[in-house]
């Protein structure tokens, strides 16, 4: 399997982080890609002659779907070859640029099928091998909502986030609010409007992100380095989180 990073043009990067390609040209190859709670939202095209599935729930994904906040770690697998363009999006404009309620997509995905719009630009994609071409048809899809609706989006909440993701997460909701001149209430409210999960657990999502990739690229010399980098309030807390979002322990996990 190859993988791609493609980052975003400077219009585009408003609302989209990343830009991922994976494929394989291997007809004999099974691919298992697992993904865990990082906080992104974001949408999925891919070509896969033999259907790409969602495990646990073991079901075939569309070709073109949004995903929302994914709580519970779930697979996609697929048999023989393929090609996944992902679009990670910005958490708050998930729910504004697709009309949909942010909340009911946690851990669900939404089949863009759904969407006039979308039916011609996959029309297009499909008429196209070259990737570099297909992202871009993306793009432009996207851009062309981000115009449509931008005066709609929340961006006490984008400001919420770039607190959380600045502070690495070491801050309390209390302490948000505080920087955002807003009530807990009100704050409460507005993130699990915009983005589909509360505050707090946007903040245990990022503390597991940083620990995740601290413990993936063996950046510590003790478990208790990763656990108070990160926030957590000892051993047993950062084990729990870690086994919620993953389904392992640290150490299971490495042995993988």
């Amino acid at each position: 399997m190859r993988t791609q990073v493609i980052a975003p043009d400077t219009q585009r990067a408003l609302f989209i982080k990343n830009i991922l390609v994976f494929d394989e040209e291997n007809h004999n190859a099974t691919t298992v890609l697992p993904f865990f709670a990082d906080g992104y939202p974001g949408l999925i095209f891919h070509i896969t002659p033999n259907g790409q599935w969602v495990q646990p729930q073991n079901k075939k994904m569309p070709t073109g779907y949004l995903y929302g906040q994914t709580l519970h770690p779930i697979e996609l697998q697929i048999s023989g070859t393929y090609k996944i363009i992902a679009f990670q999006l910005y958490p708050f404009v998930l729910g504004i640029f697709f009309n949909v309620n942010s909340k009911h997509l946690t851990d669900e995905c939404y089949d863009l099928n759904q969407l006039p719009d979308w039916v011609i630009t996959e029309s297009e994609l499909l008429s196209t091998l070259n990737t570099d071409k297909q992202v871009e048809i993306i793009q432009s899809f996207l851009y062309k909502i981000f115009l449509e609706k931008k005066e709609q989006l929340d961006l006490t909440i984008a400001a919420a986030l770039q607190e959380i993701l600045s502070n690495r997460a070491q801050l309390t909701v209390k302490e948000l609010s505080q920087k955002l001149h807003i009530t807990v209430r009100t704050l409460e409210r507005r993130f699990i409007s915009a983005v589909g999960i509360s505050v707090k657990n946007f903040i245990q999502i990022t503390k597991f992100q940083q620990s995740l990739e601290q413990l993936t690229v063996k950046d510590y010399k003790k478990l208790t380095d990763i656990v108070y980098n990160n926030g957590f309030a000892d051993q047993s807390h950062f084990i729990r989180v870690f086994k919620a979002f993953t389904g392992k322990t640290p150490k299971s996990f490495l042995k993988k």
